[in-house]
């Protein structure tokens, strides 16, 4: 893992982003995974007040994309996201999501995660894969 990677660092990167405003926060870090939370609010509902399935993915994608950048030269690579799916089992009309990204394939071109996205009683409202490419950067 590259040692410049530091949760703040990872904070940082999200100032003026949909991270930002959907109040993506990483808090904890592995050799093979990553943890961001998102609180969920009115400003990530569907109109019938509840859990936009749209922000549960944006979330998954976000924490796996990031993910994926612990592992690769960023001098060098870029991390781009080319498939998702998700599984949405439970709905939320508020409290705290924890999403976790763990590493499943570790290739030189492709990254697969499973990510899991729990509330604050630790059910299980998502499931996710992302499989995210690997490119050259171009010069």
């Amino acid at each position: 893992m590259d040692k410049l990677y530091t949760l703040d660092f990872l904070n940082s990167l999200s100032k003026n982003t949909l991270m930002e405003t959907l109040q993506i926060k990483f808090v904890d870090l592995g050799e093979d995974y990553l943890v961001a939370t998102m609180p969920v609010t009115p400003i990530v509902h569907q109109p019938m007040g509840i859990l936009h399935g749209g922000a549960t993915v944006a979330l998954a994608e976000s924490v796996g994309s990031s993910a994926s950048h612990l592992f690769v030269d960023t001098d060098k690579f870029i991390v781009k996201g080319i498939e998702i799916a998700a599984n949405h089992l439970k709905s939320k009309k508020d409290g705290l999501l924890t999403a976790t990204a763990k590493i499943i394939h570790k290739g030189k071109t492709t990254h697969l995660w499973e990510i899991r996205i729990v509330d604050e009683n630790n059910n299980l409202i998502s499931l996710c894969k992302l499989t995210n490419i690997i490119l050259e950067k171009k010069h």
